[in-house]
């Protein structure tokens, strides 16, 4: 409970310097003061996903246009031993123009997570929901809580988190995951209650 209330005071003191950065397919939350989103709202659907010749990923990570001085935020991670997580992935816009991908790649769709995470857990299930977005359209708010540290003027999350609402039968689903480098236990496991979701991020998710 402890670490609950802890994330509720540092999300509340935050919650003024959050600016929203609309593009293509998602909407980003971005602190201004943490560097990061936090959160990132798209929608995945089934034509985004299923298409016959996906493009090939090719990394081009940049500032946003939208919001330059507040996500020139490259330099703060090289060396930092974190990873440029993707809130809404690049593969989920695989089916897309190239122009519209690519905007995956600004930093504004970026929080700073530990490879075991990002190449682990957080990976599968967005595996998964590309799955799951073949049989019917989800609703996808993807963030962060807290600071472990500072790379620079980025906070390193203490936890990530998603929340899945399911258009075809209205339910949710959710999940947290430590920002950490423990290996993968599936993220099936990391699935916790939505009342739990919005309590640590006083949210509420209305698809």
């Amino acid at each position: 409970m402890k670490k609950i209330l802890l994330f509720l005071v540092t999300f509340n003191i935050y919650a003024q310097d959050v600016i929203t950065i609309k593009h293509t397919t998602y909407t980003s939350h971005y602190s201004i003061s943490k560097h990061y989103p936090i959160y990132v709202e798209y929608t995945l659907t089934s034509d985004m996903v299923s298409c016959n010749n996906p493009l090939v990923r090719f990394n081009d990570f940049k500032a946003d246009p939208l919001a330059i001085n507040q996500t020139n935020t490259l330099d703060d991670y090289r060396g930092s031993g974190t990873d440029r997580g993707h809130m809404m992935p690049y593969q989920d816009n695989a089916c897309q123009s190239q122009s519209i991908a690519n905007e995956c790649f600004y930093m504004s769709n970026m929080a700073p997570q530990y490879h075991e995470l990002n190449a682990g857990d957080w990976e599968e299930l967005e595996k998964a929901e590309r799955k799951l977005a073949k049989d019917g359209a989800l609703k996808i708010w993807a963030g962060n809580i807290g600071e472990l540290k500072k790379i620079g003027k980025v906070s390193i999350p203490l936890q990530c988190w998603k929340v899945i609402y399911f258009k075809s039968n209205n339910t949710y689903k959710a999940y947290l995951f430590n920002n950490d480098k423990s290996l993968s236990n599936g993220y099936v496991d990391n699935e916790i209650s939505l009342a739990k979701i919005k309590s640590l991020t006083s949210l509420t998710f209305i698809p």
